[in-house]
């Protein structure tokens, strides 16, 4: 029976580079993303860098509620088990709380895109984790899940809430021998950077992200990190 690793978001940035991780190391991986023709390239890719490698693709958008229940009922439906589930999706928006729109459309965005999307897909997929008392979540979370920046306004808000529903699914799911990793990178080298004048090296890799997960996965049974904390070597910026 296949073992599935199941990426959301996972044609670009961070959750590219862990869907490549997890393919190189001969793990089938579902994934989504919001087009369809980022899927189809994210597939090309795959079978020119991995050939042979199973990859399982949907188009979605996690921000909808709807549209996570498409995405684990697809993920069910595969003849297999979830053995790792990365919840990689979530949207930047910068701003501050008092210059956001009025009606809190900006806060209820980034809730959707960031903390729902995670609740979403995580607790339809709980129960056969639990039962098979295997498998290990990882919540991309980030430095403003603990640190409050001026500029954060309400994506600040959502890390927050998303780090405390990982810190709660670590708590609840010790006695069920499932795994619970919050994901804590600064700032990574991805398209939310793009027209910074910034040098690459200022910046985390993507790699190195999925590197961190893969080695933390990789562990026994019988140890868990917690938290990945990483942050650019020459500081947050």
């Amino acid at each position: 029976m296949e073992k599935y690793v199941v990426v959301t978001g996972g044609t670009k940035g961070i959750g590219r580079a862990i869907v490549l991780r997890f393919l190189r190391a001969g793990r089938p991986v579902v994934t989504c993303a919001r087009s369809a023709s980022d899927l189809a390239e994210l597939q090309t890719a795959t079978n020119e860098e991995v050939p042979g490698a199973v990859l399982h693709t949907l188009p979605a958008d996690l921000s909808k509620q709807e549209d996570c229940r498409r995405f684990t009922d697809f993920v069910l439906s595969l003849e297999g088990e979830v053995d790792v589930l990365v919840n990689n999706t979530g949207a930047f928006l910068p701003g501050r709380l008092q210059d956001e729109p009025a009606d809190g459309s900006q806060l209820r965005q980034m809730l959707a895109a960031n903390l729902l999307s995670a609740y979403d897909v995580t607790l339809p997929l709980l129960p056969g984790l639990i039962a098979r008392r295997q498998g290990h979540i990882f919540t991309i979370c980030s430095t403003a899940s603990i640190t409050a920046y001026p500029n954060g306004g309400s994506y600040g808000i959502a890390k927050h809430a998303l780090y405390g529903l990982t810190r709660n699914l670590r708590e609840e799911l010790k006695e069920h021998n499932v795994r619970v990793t919050a994901v804590l990178p600064g700032a990574t080298l991805t398209a939310s950077w793009a027209g910074v004048d910034l040098p690459a090296e200022r910046f985390i890799q993507s790699d190195d992200v999925a590197e961190a997960i893969f080695s933390t996965y990789s562990l026994s049974p019988h140890a868990v990190v917690e938290e990945l904390l990483i942050r650019p070597q020459l500081g947050d910026i």
